[in-house]
């Protein structure tokens, strides 16, 4: 029976041809040799030879979703952001994931999450691409790439190792603040839908008038926090190793989209100069008391991706990508990012990264980029090198002439850059400790840690992170010292 008849449509090879055969390979009889000609079948194993890209180095492990971002309060007054605008709705591809894990890794691990959103603006892309925490391990990118590698696998055995993980952190004391998250409560949410997002760095936003303000997000989960357990995130690793994809997916397919609350914290432009700390910091937090939160909008997810290679794995999120309004501040690990992301995109899907459906701004396209593999959108310019006398695009310097940036506020950057009263790495760490986690919540911190050292981590490593939590907070380094080793 054809397929017409069948009413499903015929198997067609990649050129809409259709072919003969879904089984059988075209040979000499029933036994001879394959033929060369056989053009459907070389494409189908060409095809499944490639068709894999390389997985993320970070973040390779995750699962997003489509949706709408809502204002609901009027914050014109900071950003000309034509998304922030009073009323405005805009389309947006959210992406969660773990840092550290490849593609088959469980999503119950104890990582930080990837928290990444693209707005789909009027004036392009606007990519937020953060975390689940508000502050990282460390403010300099130099040390990144060693971070990164101290979370994966030796190269000798090919095994993770929390020696190696420890080794880093307690030689960079800078990464106690994002360590004590970490392996808190925050550091196993119980799904995707049950933890907050922050735009961690700080950035910059101009209204209409050209005043600059710095900014940190805060996108707050209003299903409420919730988190699993050290011993709830362990059975579920070998239960159900993608649990937070799957929830994802099952309770939008059901009608239950997740929704999110952003807010911002605003410091005047020149307040950072003098402040109490470097607020370019990335492993501080401003203070709600000194600066506190400002509604924005309400972010909902509430349709999945048709196909999940095409929207998820292919999609490409980057800091650098900032419309008119916003920009980035001096802080030296979002300006290392504005580089490492693009180029990652490049190798990882090609330099036409952005023409594949989620990288696609739904607003119109004016680039003098040209050529390269898998470009099937030309540029459209009459010739392609600006300036040009043949009708190409020209910059709008009148409209877009005074960019978000601080290149004339050289002062100011090294103002902030100075030490300060309070630029030390421990004491947000133990503020945390102290004031922001119950009894309770310090019992699961203390638990949480000494099991990670009690597996495999050795001296000096060891003595070293004992060390690490007492300066932390000495009572919860003993207690840690005394679960590992009996003091």
């Amino acid at each position: 029976m054809s397929g017409s008849a069948r009413n499903t449509p015929f198997t067609t090879n990649n050129a809409g041809i259709p072919v003969e055969s879904d089984e059988h390979s075209l040979t000499i009889g029933d036994t001879g040799p394959i033929l060369l000609q056989d053009h459907y079948l070389i494409e189908k194993m060409a095809q499944f030879n490639r068709e894999r890209v390389p997985e993320r180095v970070v973040h390779a492990k995750g699962g997003g979703a489509y949706g709408t971002f809502h204002v609901t309060n009027d914050v014109s007054q900071f950003t000309k952001a034509a998304l922030f605008q009073p009323g405005t709705t805009t389309q947006l591809l959210a992406r969660f994931s773990t840092v550290a894990g490849e593609q088959g890794s469980p999503d119950t691990w104890r990582d930080p999450r990837g928290f990444a959103l693209k707005f789909y603006t009027e004036q392009g892309n606007y990519d937020l691409v953060g975390n689940n925490t508000p502050v990282f391990f460390v403010r300099d990118p130099m040390k990144f790439q060693d971070f990164i590698r101290s979370q994966k696998r030796r190269p000798d055995n090919g095994l993770r190792d929390n020696d190696m993980q420890w080794d880093f952190w307690t030689l960079s004391p800078e990464s106690a603040h994002m360590v004590t998250w970490l392996m808190g409560d925050r550091g196993v949410p119980r799904t995707w839908r049950h933890m907050n997002g922050y735009g961690s760095h700080t950035y910059m936003w101009v209204n209409g008038g050209g005043e600059k303000f710095w900014i940190k997000y805060h996108i707050k989960t209003d299903q409420g926090i919730e988190f699993l357990t050290q011993a709830e995130a362990d059975a579920l690793a070998g239960e159900d190793p993608d649990l937070h994809r799957r929830d994802l997916y099952e309770a939008i397919a059901r009608g239950d989209a997740p929704s999110w609350t952003m807010s911002v914290q605003v410091m005047p432009f020149e307040d950072a100069a003098d402040y109490r700390f470097n607020p370019f910091d990335l492993t501080k937090v401003w203070p709600h008391g000194d600066y506190p939160l400002i509604e924005v909008g309400r972010m909902t997810l509430d349709r999945n991706p048709e196909d999940f290679f095409v929207h998820v794995e292919q999609a490409a999120f980057e800091p650098s990508s900032l419309v008119p309004g916003i920009g980035p501040s001096p802080d030296k690990m979002l300006l290392g990012r504005l580089f490492s992301y693009p180029d990652t995109h490049r190798y990882r899907i090609g330099p036409n990264y952005q023409q594949l459906p989620p990288n696609r701004p739904h607003a119109p396209v004016a680039s003098y980029a040209k050529d390269g593999p898998m470009r099937y959108e030309p540029s459209g310019t009459a010739r392609p090198y600006a300036p040009n006398s043949y009708g190409g695009p020209a910059a709008d310097t009148a409209r877009f002439g005074d960019p978000a940036g601080w290149a004339a506020t050289g002062e100011m950057v090294r103002e902030a850059y100075k030490l300060h009263a309070e630029d030390d790495d421990w004491g947000q760490a133990g503020t945390m400790v102290r004031r922001v986690l119950d009894d309770a919540a310090r019992e699961r911190l203390v638990a949480n840690v000494s099991g990670h050292l009690a597996n495999g981590v050795t001296a000096p490593v060891l003595s070293r992170a004992l060390q690490y939590w007492r300066n932390i907070d000495k009572e919860v380094g003993d207690r840690i010292a005394t679960r590992v080793n009996g003091g």
